[in-house]
């Protein structure tokens, strides 16, 4: 994919946007709770250093799109890459912002495979492999999820509390789902080699 601007030290000091991607672990995908902890020390954190923005998470990617100042972005972007939750971190951009798109949230999680599937315009960005968009992509995708911010502004319903999902749950059942033909058939399979082997034993 493109980088939009690898600079990790934008010569601005106001308002700042910090776009990156990176990849679940394994160590992420064994604790259930991952994507709501992330959610939840983000909001705090984020609301004392005055940052907003979105976190999304499908297929084993996350993509967050945050604002703030420089320094603030800085440190966060220091707290993420030591994170273990996560890794392969990309910044896609670091760059200076007029002014924020999704004041609103001071951190919204979005489970991309629930929530696409009911989304038209996201369709064309499904399955979510961000790794994979060039920067038009990216910017798109950006301005569908600040299009459905301002809604949200427009209807009075600017939640901001993370949505509960299970990590595990979620991307097993997305597994299964795009595999039903290979698991039924290896668990046929596997029926066949134990009746063999319980007829040899008789």
């Amino acid at each position: 994919m493109s980088t939009i601007n690898d600079s990790t030290n934008p010569v601005t000091p106001d308002l700042c946007q910090l776009v990156y991607l990176s990849h679940i672990t394994s160590t992420g995908l064994s604790n259930s709770s991952t994507l709501n902890d992330i959610a939840e020390v983000a909001i705090k954190h984020n609301k004392v250093d005055n940052i907003t923005g979105i976190l999304c998470y499908g297929n084993g990617y996350f993509l967050q799109c945050v604002e703030g100042t420089e320094q603030a972005l800085t440190n966060l972007k220091n707290r993420l890459l030591v994170d273990d939750r996560h890794k392969d971190l990309q910044i896609l951009d670091f760059s200076a912002l007029a002014e924020r798109r999704f004041a609103g949230w001071s951190l919204r999680s979005i489970t991309l495979e629930r929530w696409m599937i009911n989304e038209p315009k996201l369709k064309p960005f499904m399955p979510f492999k961000p790794d994979r968009w060039d920067t038009n992509e990216c910017q798109q995708f950006l301005d569908i999820l600040q299009g459905y911010y301002e809604e949200q502004v427009r209807s009075g319903d600017t939640d901001t509390q993370p949505i509960k999902y299970n990590t595990l749950g979620i991307t097993l059942g997305k597994v299964v789902g795009q595999h039903q033909a290979f698991f039924l058939i290896q668990t046929i399979l596997g029926g066949l080699i134990v009746l063999a082997l319980l007829w040899l034993l008789l």
